[in-house]
């Protein structure tokens, strides 16, 4: 009897040590390999469709052509690079402009900064080589993109980490709120912002979409859980990855393209989004 307990025992752990391990090798593969996610925001403020292409966090990594290759492959109107493209950990100009020289020919590119190029003392090299580049750089500035007599207000927000750390967080948003206030307009509002924790700022400021990044998805994901850990959400976040609604607002978060400090993602791969805003039907 004893005997037999003892197989049925180690036939349970042979079969947990093999789905422990097909785990691990699904994550190891999914950790290579770019996944596209496609989002449809309906509104009646825009004559046609517009696509945009967001970029973030890539944090230095480098896809080589694989992730040109997919951004040309969706033939958008607009690139929107929210934020940490680089790591200040181990920053590398030239891989971050390697990918911008690959793909400023597709579409305008609009950048934001991120944590880490607040953290960088490069970021000056960095956003001066991005401007020769022709990328549109949004420190704290608005412009216009027209496309089928619909024009739309470009906004980008410098990151938090820019702002006078002294200050309590309600302050600062109270210092978002106006910046917002300052550069929005009558057509529809695009805000590119890396922090998607201050969500209820942008509801408050009526701006209609928001594309955002930082939080990589949670880093790991678990089902009818999702998102573990993210910074400056702490455990178990609210904003980490997709659509998030409220009032005539929508945000955008994208799980990234790299890691940071944890060097690896689970059931969370890296993520290259697609937006599509189309005219809301009659």
């Amino acid at each position: 009897m004893k005997i037999k307990k003892l197989i049925s025992k180690n036939k349970w752990m042979v079969i947990l040590f093999i789905i422990a391990i097909a785990v691990v090798v699904a994550n190891v593969i999914s950790n290579h390999k770019i996944y596209i996610s496609e989002y449809e925001i309906c509104t009646d403020k825009i004559s046609s469709s517009l696509k945009i292409v967001q970029i973030s966090d890539l944090h230095n990594r480098d896809w080589g052509e694989n992730l040109s290759e997919k951004i040309r492959k969706q033939e958008p109107d607009i690139i929107a690079v929210t934020g940490d493209l680089i790591d200040a950990n181990h920053t590398n100009i030239d891989i971050a402009m390697d990918l911008i020289e690959d793909i400023k020919s597709i579409a305008p590119i609009y950048y934001v900064s991120g944590n880490h190029e607040a953290w960088s003392n490069q970021y000056k090299e960095l956003k001066e080589r991005l401007l020769s580049a022709g990328v549109i750089v949004l420190d704290d500035e608005h412009c216009h993109f027209e496309k089928d007599k619909t024009v739309y207000n470009i906004i980008g927000l410098s990151d938090l980490s820019f702002e006078d750390q002294d200050l309590s967080k309600s302050m600062i948003e109270d210092v978002i709120f106006a910046k917002i206030e300052q550069l929005k307009d009558s057509n529809y509002n695009i805000v590119l912002c890396h922090r998607p924790e201050i969500f209820d700022v942008y509801v408050k400021s009526e701006v209609d979409c928001v594309l955002s990044g930082h939080a990589h998805g949670g880093q790991f994901r678990l089902p009818f859980i999702g998102g573990i850990i993210a910074p400056d959400q702490g455990i178990f976040p609210t904003y980490t990855k997709g659509v998030y609604a409220e009032q005539n607002t929508h945000m955008i978060v994208s799980a990234g393209l790299g890691n940071s400090i944890i060097p690896v993602r689970l059931f969370n791969p890296p993520e290259l989004v697609v937006i599509t805003l189309t005219k809301k039907s009659e």
